[in-house]
């Protein structure tokens, strides 16, 4: 945990008993069509396999908590699996939507990136719906570049929209 007392939010990683909240907060981010390509909730049992093979000492979860409460999480996935691949990942960030603009998800990334270089992680891949500004704008705050561009590969209610790929190499390697 990264911060103590009452009100103040830590950051530590997830456990098992957190994965109703994530789910949560990765629900609340389908309807806005900005943040998913998911079109439909998905469910605690689907998400479960996928919780486990982010082990801590290989592609880690990270939650925001205040008071006991999930405010957000991070994670690393495998960018592509093939072993050649091992240093790089991609993040993927989600804040409860009652607790966005508290920096929930600059502290999450900035945990994230601190680790990163102890887990044998380098790079940093960041995919994001092209038009969520809000997504985008954090990522370059970060010092992540655009380093592509996939226009209307993904349809959303009719609506054809770019993904975008921003790239974030770690000093040091």
């Amino acid at each position: 945990m990264r911060s103590s007392g009452p009100g103040a939010v830590g950051i530590r990683l997830a456990r098992l008993s957190d994965l109703a909240a994530i789910v949560g907060i990765y629900n609340a981010s389908i309807p806005s069509r900005l943040s998913t390509a998911d079109l439909e909730p998905v469910t605690v049992e689907s998400r479960t396999a996928w919780f486990v093979m982010h082990g801590a000492e290989r592609r880690p979860i990270w939650v925001a908590e205040e008071d006991g409460d999930v405010l957000g999480w991070l994670s690393f996935s495998d960018y592509y699996g093939r072993p050649a691949y091992a240093a790089t990942v991609e993040v993927g960030v989600y804040v409860d939507p009652l607790a966005q603009g508290r920096g929930i998800g600059a502290s999450l990334l900035e945990h994230a990136m601190a680790a990163a270089p102890s887990l044998g992680i380098w790079t940093l891949l960041w995919i994001s719906f092209a038009g969520n500004e809000a997504s985008v704008q954090l990522a370059e705050r970060y010092g992540f570049a655009r380093w592509g561009l996939l226009p209307r590969v993904t349809e959303l209610d009719g609506e054809l929209k770019d993904v975008a790929i921003l790239g974030l190499e770690l000093p040091g390697r």
